[in-house]
């Protein structure tokens, strides 16, 4: 009996396989350790996927891992590829060794990686083959964006709460820095307060709630979460404490009334347009694009800010000055590519804790 009820139990999952089977996939997205819904740059990819597939009659897909390595992310692209699909989109950092990998093992599909660009596992070769493009965006200059804004709307008392130190969130961070100082320039305030700390992953913790309710409970006004996940952690301690946090890649304000604005990325626009130019012949194979805020690739979406002061046409005056190029930041690498610190962007009316 026991053996049968094993044969009929193996054969009720392999159902859904046999089912599965025959059906493929043009366009296949790969998250990372994230999910399509985690309101962060996994679910602003998949959207982008998403619209382009149903508006122009495609057939699509996701795969989602449930743990992290190059190993096991090639496997998913092996996946995809034996599914059908043409061009696979990857979002994060963490897919720049896979897809430095896959372009060559894969010559006939095209990979949009979204937040990086391919290289070795030593980062000593970076190479983009005609089959791949490299999608990054210029988070400091969103930073830039929600950390004026903040400090122009009344707020004096800040925090940064990055997840994992990658380049992307530390040039969030860096960007939030340099537009809280200049604000504050701007008004003749000094002394700003702006506590600063990377939680090291992604994910909303009991730590990252706690952390973001003890600084709340110590005087800071808005948190800048800036971390997948670790943005749920901070919207719960603010609602707790009537604090405010600032959302990160997407407009975040429908996941908690205490989001005063978020600091986007043009996700989903990203992958449209790079789809849009794969189905037209013109895929911008080879190519490390950076979307800026000269190329519509960040802002702050005002028409959902929940603002006391700060208007559009304050938002309008500072985001002209980006895409005209009056504005220099400091990013998370210096001209020879070596990290800069936070602590070595110079600012005179912000004072920057770092809490490890």
């Amino acid at each position: 009996m026991r053996k049968l009820l094993a044969i009929l139990l193996m054969l009720a999952l392999m159902l859904p396989l046999v089912s599965l089977a025959g059906e493929t996939y043009e366009i296949a997205m790969i998250t990372d350790i994230g999910t399509i819904d985690d309101k962060s740059f996994n679910q602003g990819t998949w959207e982008g996927v998403k619209a382009f597939a149903e508006a122009n009659g495609k057939t699509y897909n996701y795969y989602q891992p449930t743990a992290q390595s190059t190993e096991i992310y090639l496997e998913f692209i092996e996946q995809a590829v034996n599914a059908g699909a043409k061009v696979i989109v990857t979002p994060g950092f963490l897919f720049e060794e896979p897809i430095f990998m896959a372009q060559d093992m894969y010559p006939d599909v095209c990979f949009v990686l979204i937040d990086g660009n391919p290289h070795n596992a030593d980062y000593s070769e970076f190479r983009t083959e005609k089959n791949a493009v490299g999608i990054v965006f210029a988070e400091e200059q969103a930073g830039y964006l929600a950390g004026y804004a903040a400090v122009k709307d009344g707020y004096t008392k800040l925090g940064f709460m990055g997840g994992m130190a990658v380049p992307a969130v530390v040039r969030f961070g860096y960007g939030f820095v340099q537009g809280a100082e200049a604000a504050a320039a701007e008004m003749g305030i000094t002394g700003l307060q702006l506590n600063y700390h990377y939680t090291g992953g992604f994910a909303a913790t009991p730590e990252a709630q706690a952390l973001a309710a003890g600084w709340y409970a110590n005087g800071i006004e808005v948190i800048f979460a800036c971390g997948g996940a670790v943005g749920n952690s901070v919207m719960a301690a603010a609602e707790a404490a009537g604090g405010k946090v600032i959302g990160v890649d997407v407009d975040q304000s429908a996941e908690s009334e205490t989001v005063i604005t978020s600091a986007v990325k043009g996700l989903a626009p990203a992958v449209e347009q790079t789809l849009a130019a794969y189905y037209a012949g013109e895929f911008p194979g080879g190519e490390a694009q950076v979307k800026d805020a000269k190329m519509d690739g960040v802002s702050l979406p005002m028409a959902n800010s929940r603002f006391n002061t700060f208007s559009q046409a304050d938002y309008d005056a500072v985001l002209a000055k980006l895409v005209n190029g009056e504005v220099t930041l400091i990013k998370d690498t210096n001209a020879e590519g070596q990290a800069v610190a936070v602590t070595d962007i110079p600012v005179s009316n912000v004072v920057v804790t770092v809490i490890e």
